[in-house]
């Protein structure tokens, strides 16, 4: 499941006027746009009258930003705050300030972030790089220590179930050129639109009706593996021989979550998945990256291969930005160690679709993946294996399923249990 972040402040507002924003000359097609944030605020987030809400926005994403803010006091919002983070004011802070002061974040973003979590608000961020070779020129060493726009407290926000909240993507001319390099930048923006919109049901008759069925579709597979309590899972196919353990309580979920008061969010549009928390002691063996892993505010990760010892990641190689991955995991104690586990049939519109997007949110949906760092303690159940689920600052996702690779459940007394044969599920 795609990580809740909640971009720092280069600025904050009161969101409520109008105008779409253009870029290039290009301008979001208006009843895509439309649909899309009427996805956030109802499906998505579901945003409740009387609530504060944050959004979160890099630069390039003022159309959508509006287009939520409107739709957000529509539906009786008491106030909407939008905090924005600009990459390339992380660029000028990589280029030149002293290497032991990116891991600096002031206090007050985080205690923006906790403190909209004591409101008990909603929370939508969206997703798509706007600028994605902005970094080319920065080591990728020093990627991995400015950890922004992801902040620890957005964990702890999450963790404690505190906000409704989703997470979306929005087609911005910069994206469209690294998705669609073959193309002139119009049609190039045009396809990109026209992918999210079939991957995002946005031209369903009723896109909120399309998403409900597919969420009940997803919780009963859900279901059905928690009904199984397998002790471990396999995955195996071409660079991967991985077996990652499972917790006696281990439940596995879908993107549906319910805040503590209740407010049911479907927190990734598009979501695909089911999850659940692994024993991050148990993972051993070695697994290749089927998809390139594109971490926001840095440079993709291509090739990535990783070796697991009793839990941890003792062996990261990538064809390109293994430093970058290095320097996450090496951020704290749970960082190496593994906080979820996810499965994800061929059935998949991100799948389907045959792209790359480089976006975690889209391509996660569309391959099996794990995820490097804190774990979801919601995915379970009893109080002492949510002791020793995983715990980071970080929560890193990379693909790793395909159609050949297949994924088994093992059993108590070793029994091996088809589950997903050429991205077709067996149970």
């Amino acid at each position: 499941m795609a990580d809740s972040e909640q971009p720092p402040g280069g600025a904050r507002a009161n969101a409520s006027g109008n105008g779409a924003g253009t870029e290039h000359g290009l301008t979001p097609p208006g009843h895509l746009l439309d649909a899309l944030a009427d996805l956030a605020v109802g499906v998505g987030a579901n945003i409740q009258p009387g609530q504060v809400v944050g959004i979160a926005m890099e630069s390039g994403q003022e159309a959508i930003t509006r287009a939520v803010a409107q739709r957000a006091y529509a539906r009786g919002a008491k106030f909407v705050d939008v905090a924005l983070f600009d990459p390339f004011i992380k660029h000028a802070r990589l280029s030149h300030a002293p290497r032991e002061t990116l891991g600096y974040v002031p206090p007050w973003l985080g205690e923006r972030t906790l403190a909209l979590g004591e409101l008990h608000g909603a929370r939508i961020s969206f997703q798509g790089p706007a600028h994605p070779h902005l970094m080319d020129d920065i080591d990728p060493d020093l990627l991995g220590l400015d950890m922004l726009p992801r902040l620890r407290e957005s964990g702890i926000v999450t963790n404690r179930q505190l906000c409704n909240w989703t997470i979306v993507p929005f087609p911005v001319p910069g994206w469209a050129q690294l998705v669609y390099p073959e193309l002139e930048l119009p049609e190039a923006y045009a396809r990109l639109w026209a992918e999210i919109a079939e991957i995002c049901r946005l031209n369903e008759a009723d896109p909120t009706a399309a998403w409900e069925a597919r969420a009940d579709t997803l919780a009963q597979k859900a279901s059905v593996l928690t009904s199984r309590r397998f002790e471990a899972l396999r995955f195996h196919g071409p660079g991967t021989d991985l077996r990652v353990g499972l917790l006696p309580s281990s439940t596995w979920l879908a993107a549906r979550s319910q805040n503590v008061d209740g407010v049911t969010s479907l927190v990734n549009i598009p979501t695909e998945e089911v999850f659940t928390a692994p024993d991050p002691q148990r993972v051993d063996g070695v697994v290749r990256s089927t998809k390139p892993l594109m971490v926001p505010g840095a440079a993709p990760i291509t090739g990535l291969t990783v070796r697991f010892e009793a839990g941890r990641a003792v062996q990261i190689e990538a064809e390109q930005g293994a430093e970058i991955l290095r320097g996450m995991v090496a951020r704290d104690e749970g960082a190496a160690r593994l906080g979820e586990v996810a499965l994800v049939d061929r059935e998949s519109r991100v799948h389907r679709s045959g792209r790359v997007f480089y976006s975690i949110l889209l391509d996660e949906n569309a391959a099996c993946h794990i995820a490097l760092g804190s774990a979801y303690p919601f995915s379970v159940a009893d109080a002492a294996d949510k002791e020793r689920a995983n715990s980071s600052q970080i929560h890193i996702d990379f693909m790793i399923g395909g159609d050949e690779v297949s994924v088994d459940g093992l059993t108590g007394d070793g029994t091996e249990v088809a589950l997903l044969r050429g991205g077709v599920w067996q149970v």
